[in-house]
């Protein structure tokens, strides 16, 4: 096991100064104003693992330096949707005035970022998802794919740019231990997002991957002491196993389960919460395997369909992405699968390599209430009575490719 991060990552994660991600210094300064100033801070994160990750490396940089953190919080899917949200701010509103951080999310969110300016926040946005045509007003916006941004590699998870701003943070004063945790937590996030393992990404990944196993975050070690991970063989076989149970985590008081985990102080409460992700894990993929098989005999009655589109109210929100990557790998067409309630429907969007399902939604927003992501897998919800036009659009759209 190395003893030092491999020196090309923390080059490449370091960055030249002339390359920096733009408004990443900007953010820097800004945060260390209110540790200084002992402002309220309030980190927001969506609640997959890249949302979590990039919130513990901002959470424990922060604390680093002497700072504290008011809030974190977690919208839940199923109740709240995707992103910042109304509810969320009136239940956050009692911290204001405060330095509000959306991590992973808020790129999307033009109307609540208007509400939370009014409220007495101050709003930084760290996202990774694709800018839809104008920018929310926040004072700060860290995306490298916004216009204007110059960092040559835009393909990297949430967490990533959140560890290139811990560092910045820290002044290339970070504890080393700190260091290498948050590169084990970016390794998971890159992975769990599906990102291209390439350039930057593929150092993050191969580094570390290899401090996972001698990681002292309780929550990343006792998955090294579980006899069904253990088994799995390599490092990269036994990171998809945490993965997977991470992402079996469900909501809990604002919170999620796997940032609970993540942030365990001792083993034996890590213990406790891994076994019990690690079953969630296995029901969940049973469950997604029961829907799958299902969607399969109505996808194969319906060959000729550009698209694959389909809903039912009985489908758990969380597992639409899940299911949605499947019937897309399986029947190689662009896919949307949705959760119908009562008044809305949300879901996901799977894409074959070569679409572009942002750019669909786009095209289509006049349909939605929101919407958001990357080229290959998004998300969207609109109001039931728009469903068959939406799908409409969709066709119109796919067939005209």
């Amino acid at each position: 096991m190395p003893a030092e991060i491999n020196p090309s990552t923390s080059l490449r994660i370091n960055g030249e100064r002339s390359r920096t991600i733009k408004n990443l210094k900007k953010a820097a300064q800004r945060i260390l104003k209110a540790i200084k100033k002992k402002e309220n801070i309030i980190l927001y994160g969506d609640a997959d693992l890249d949302g979590i990750t990039s919130v513990i490396i901002l959470k424990e940089t922060i604390k680093s330096l002497g700072g504290e953190v008011k809030d974190v919080y977690f919208p839940s899917r199923e109740r709240e949707g995707y992103g910042i949200n109304k509810e969320a701010l009136d239940v956050l509103s009692n911290a204001a005035p405060a330095l509000f951080i959306a991590l992973d999310c808020g790129i999307s969110n033009f109307e609540e970022v208007k509400i939370a300016k009014k409220s007495g926040f101050e709003i930084i946005i760290v996202d990774h998802h694709e800018v839809l045509g104008k920018l929310p007003q926040a004072s700060i916006i860290v995306d490298p794919k916004q216009k204007g941004d110059k960092y040559p590699f835009k393909q990297l998870s949430t967490a990533v740019i959140a560890l290139k701003l811990a560092l910045l943070l820290f002044k290339d004063k970070e504890p080393e231990s700190l260091k290498k945790n948050f590169l084990e937590l970016a390794a998971l996030s890159t992975l769990s997002d599906m990102m291209p393992e390439i350039e930057e990404n593929k150092d993050i990944i191969k580094d570390g991957l290899e401090l996972l196993e001698s990681s002292w975050r309780p929550g990343l070690k006792v998955f090294f002491g579980i006899n069904s991970i253990k088994a799995q063989g390599s490092t990269r076989q036994i990171a998809q196993k945490i993965i997977s149970a991470l992402n079996a985590g469900e909501h809990h008081n604002h919170l999620h389960e796997s940032y609970l985990l993540l942030t365990a102080s001792s083993q034996a409460e890590a213990q406790k919460l891994a076994l019990n992700l690690i079953e969630k894990a296995i029901q969940k993929k049973l469950r997604v395997q029961e829907i799958v098989q299902e969607m399969g005999e109505r996808v194969s009655s319906n060959s000729s369909a550009v698209v694959i589109f389909e809903g039912d109210s009985a489908w758990p929100l969380a597992l639409t992405g899940p299911i949605a990557s499947k019937v897309c790998a399986s029947f190689q067409k662009p896919t949307f699968i949705f959760k119908k309630n009562k008044e809305e429907s949300q879901g996901a969007v799977r894409m074959p390599k070569g679409f572009n399902g942002v750019t669909a939604l786009i095209k289509c927003q006049k349909l939605l209430e929101t919407f958001g992501g990357h080229p290959l897998a998004a998300g969207f919800k609109l109001k039931n009575e728009n469903l068959e036009k939406f799908k409409e659009c969709l066709v119109k759209y796919f067939s005209n490719l």
